[in-house]
């Protein structure tokens, strides 16, 4: 039975009674709110006792990646399929020992792509700006260089020895003795036959002069002049005749330097033969299984034999003692030349490797394809093939090339040069210059080397998506995707696989072993780092990085292993180093400069729960949201949206609670009205739709006059059926909250609305988690608008009945009324406004449509 109450003074009754008649009517309509969650459910510990050891000293390492099934299977596929463009792109988080994991599994795994083998720059005798490759078996090439090497020191000595040897020196003695004979036997005739016309051919410091003599003796020009006409016309001629056969004579002179020098290239080549042509030969019966070796050494051979003063000393190599009459040329320093017989080794495979892994951190052009140095000789830049240097296209040819996607791709010119070098198989070396058309100087073309190699690409998912959208070439060249995944399920299992690589992060990195209490701690970080109770991250990096700090922490103590106190003091340690803004927040909070009531009730105000990311550090804050309505033509007006302070996903967020406020209470009348909804107090963008359950509370509250619990505040994003859906960063967002509360004192009454498929997400700190277990604060799971309307007015929300009621004075009730309400009052100003236009002056509607 109902008590009856008397009435008021005014006749009305009692406020006591409506209320108590509201309840207890909604009461019959409306479920009873959902409880709040116990602490078991707020987060889930890791037994030691379920673990199978005393401390991580006693587990063997893991050689293997845990929970990335996945990714070793595409990778196992990627190095043995053998087709082209079958390049690996391996995808996932950083932090997750992608690198680690790729280089372990190719060097336990990964089959030789190609043959691995020497490669070796030579000189190109014919064109010494295109050097020439040798390709040999590994450990080939160094020991040609090396042979090379002593073939050349070996003519050093032998070549200078023949041209020392006696019998050499008589043989040019005896050339230029039968040149000298033949030269002085003209040089006679011609003299006696000048002396028979009265002519004399006289030796000066400028040469020869001819001059008419009597008696031997030269006339001078007056005895000249006193010799009869005839006389002196045939002396005349005769001087004319001498000294064209003078001419003659010294042409002849030119034609016996030629054919000295002829003849001592012609010694000379016999004396190198037989000097060099043993040890070469020795060579070629060395290398004759390599046919493209002995090409190489037969050139060596024909360009030692021509140029025997490249390997012999200035002093010897002059073709020969140089007669009085011949002007010989000073040939090249003999340390430059030698040069030209050197092996230069660019890929080097004498340690055995079978598969070679080459890691290139720094992904340059050059570094890539290699490179051609220079040298400053006189004001010049000159190089040769012995400045040729590899790349790591040529040292992992056979095997695997491993880069990192987003360093190479921020390269210039980097990616379209791996690209070019896939397409076409071969390393060809290209300077940026010449890619870009602005080379100054002579360099060389270098014959490009064979390419066959398996490139494996290490990036973040974004830039894999990006580069198959954006990039044609890239999906012919990098067809498997290795997929690393961000968590693995938390079981047994599992976690017995992670306690030993946490085993294999403390040895490998030689940390204090942990105790089972630590490790179990741990795998609880991993699951919060996660943010899911059931998962474990696969930031492996983080997790190492943890061990390290409870490892210095344990020593700073001198304790002999590391405790649970350890790991935790090393967690609060990562979050006191970087928590500065988050105190600064709270502060403000706590000074009310950010404006956050944690008590009493308000119409259109809600807590709505924040997270900041700043790096790598996340962290939650609350927000005041407001809502105002008066009528209108059914707009909900986002302020951040106008402003262009809100993100797409929010103002779709936004578009949905207008859906559903629509859907629900205005279906046979029109929405008249007019509201506005506002982050209070933020001046920078708002993203996400994890506020509309808020927003809608907070619209829900203005229209039907309802206080909201300032006590309480809610997250969680909402469909158009009302349903609250999962939000990120929970653990945050109820911490946030948790330490203004904290802070201002808690009362018992505060605590967080979430979803309820967010329970399982739930690795909440241990203070909250204690405030809970005393009752001090509250974590409630809603899986509607009407449960959460329900818990911030205290209000029940009421459900329709047979004949589509709410239940008088419950929330949705009050809703649906006021929304009538607005609704006849506005098509009551459209008549008005109406009847205005028939007659004369302003109807209140236009007034009002005015102001």
């Amino acid at each position: 039975m109902l008590k009856c109450l008397p009435p008021r003074a005014d006749g009305s009754p009692p406020a006591a009674s409506i209320y108590r008649f509201t309840e207890i009517m909604a009461s019959t309509f409306r479920p009873t709110p959902p409880a709040r969650l116990e602490p078991e459910a707020l987060y889930r510990r890791c037994d030691p006792a379920t673990l199978s050891f005393t401390t991580t000293a006693e587990l063997e390492d893991l050689d293997i990646a845990v929970g990335q099934d996945r990714a070793l299977e595409a990778l196992d596929f990627g190095v043995h399929i053998r087709q082209h463009g079958f390049n690996i792109f391996v995808l996932g988080p950083s932090g997750s020992h992608r690198h680690a994991t790729v280089e372990e599994f190719l060097k336990r795994h990964a089959p030789p792509v190609g043959d691995p083998s020497d490669w070796c720059y030579v000189n190109n005798f014919d064109d010494e700006r295109k050097p020439l490759t040798l390709k040999l078996p590994p450990g080939k090439g160094s020991a040609l260089r090396r042979d090379m090497e002593r073939l050349v020191d070996e003519l050093r000595e032998a070549i200078p020895a023949a041209f020392e040897s006696e019998h050499y020196r008589n043989s040019v003695a005896e050339i230029d003795q039968e040149l000298e004979d033949r030269h002085r036997a003209s040089l006679e005739r011609l003299q006696q036959e000048a002396r028979r016309e009265n002519v004399g051919l006289m030796r000066t410091p400028a040469g020869f002069a001819i001059a008419p003599i009597r008696n031997g003796e030269p006339l001078t020009d007056q005895e000249f002049e006193r010799l009869p006409a005839d006389e002196q016309e045939r002396t005349r001629q005769a001087m004319t005749s001498i000294s064209e056969k003078l001419r003659q004579h010294i042409e002849s002179m030119q034609n016996l330097q030629k054919e000295r020098r002829e003849r001592i290239k012609a010694l000379n080549r016999h004396f190198t033969e037989l000097a060099a042509g043993a040890a070469i030969d020795a060579l070629k019966a060395k290398y004759g299984e390599f046919p493209h070796v002995v090409r190489y050494l037969d050139r060596v051979r024909d360009d030692v034999l021509a140029n025997p003063q490249y390997v012999a000393p200035p002093d010897i190599a002059q073709i020969g003692p140089m007669p009085p009459f011949v002007q010989g040329a000073r040939p090249s320093p003999a340390a430059q030349r030698l040069r030209r017989y050197e092996v230069n080794v660019v890929v080097d495979h004498s340690d055995g490797a079978t598969a070679p892994i080459v890691y290139e951190q720094h992904p340059s052009l050059s570094n890539l394809v290699g490179r051609i140095e220079h040298t400053a000789q006189f004001g010049a830049l000159v190089t040769d093939f012995t400045m040729i240097r590899p790349g790591a296209l040529h040292r992992a040819n056979g095997g695997y090339l491993v880069l990192d996607a987003e360093r190479l791709l921020t390269e210039p010119l980097a990616w379209t040069a791996l690209k070019r070098a896939l397409f076409s198989g071969e390393i060809r070396i290209e300077t940026p210059l010449e890619l870009l058309s602005l080379v100054t100087t002579v360099t060389l073309e270098p014959e490009p080397v064979p390419l066959d190699l398996k490139v494996v690409l290490i990036g973040e998912r974004l830039t894999y998506y990006l580069l198959c959208e954006l990039d044609p070439d890239f999906a012919d060249l990098f067809k498997v995707a290795a997929d690393f995944e961000n968590r693995i399920d938390r079981n047994g299992e599992s976690a017995e696989l992670y306690s030993r690589l946490i085993a294999s992060l403390a040895r490998r990195n030689k940390l204090l072993p942990l105790r089972a209490d630590a490790v179990a701690r741990v795998i609880e970080h991993a699951s919060r780092l996660i943010g899911d109770a059931e998962k474990l991250t696969t930031r492996y990096r983080d997790i190492a990085d943890l061990v390290r700090e409870a490892s210095f922490w344990a020593e700073r103590e001198g304790a002999p292993v590391i405790e649970r106190r350890h790991v935790q003091k090393a967690i609060d340690a990562q979050t006191r180093r970087v928590d500065r803004l988050r105190e600064e927040f709270q502060e403000e909070i706590e000074r009310n400069d950010l404006l956050i009531d944690t008590s009493g009730a308000k119409v259109g105000q809600v807590n709505g729960l924040s997270v900041f990311s700043l790096g790598s550090f996340q962290f939650g804050q609350p927000t005041r949201i407001t809502a105002n309505v008066r009528i209108g033509d059914g707009q909900v007006v986002d302020i951040e949206r106008e402003i262009e302070l809100g993100g797409a996903i929010h103002s779709k967020g936004v578009l949905i609670l207008s859906a559903y406020l629509g859907t629900r209470y205005a279906q046979e009348t029109p929405l008249s009205i007019h509201a506005t909804l506002v982050f209070e107090q933020t001046y920078s963008g708002v993203e996400g739709d994890s506020a509309s359950v808020a927003e809608t509370c907070a619209l829900l509250s203005a229209i039907s006059g309802l206080p909201i619990k300032q006590s309480l505040a809610v997250t969680g994003s909402v469909n158009q059926h009302g349903q609250v859906q999962v939000i990120g960063g929970v653990n945050e967002k109820i911490e946030g909250f948790f330490d203004t509360c904290k802070r201002r004192g808690l009362t018992g009454e505060q605590g967080v609305l979430i979803p309820k498929d967010n329970v399982k997400h739930l690795m909440l700190r241990e203070d909250v988690v204690e405030a809970v277990r005393q009752n001090r604060f509250h974590v409630y799971p809603i899986s509607t608008i009407d449960e959460a309307i329900t818990l911030l007015t205290g209000v029940p929300a009421g459900e329709r009945d047979a004949r589509g009621r709410f239940p008088r004075g419950s929330v949705n009730y009050r809703v649906e009324k006021r929304l009538k309400e607005l609704a006849e009052k506005r098509e009551a100003m459209a008549q008005e406004m109406r009847k205005g236009k028939r007659g004369k002056g302003k109807t209140k509607v236009e007034e009002h449509d005015e102001e």
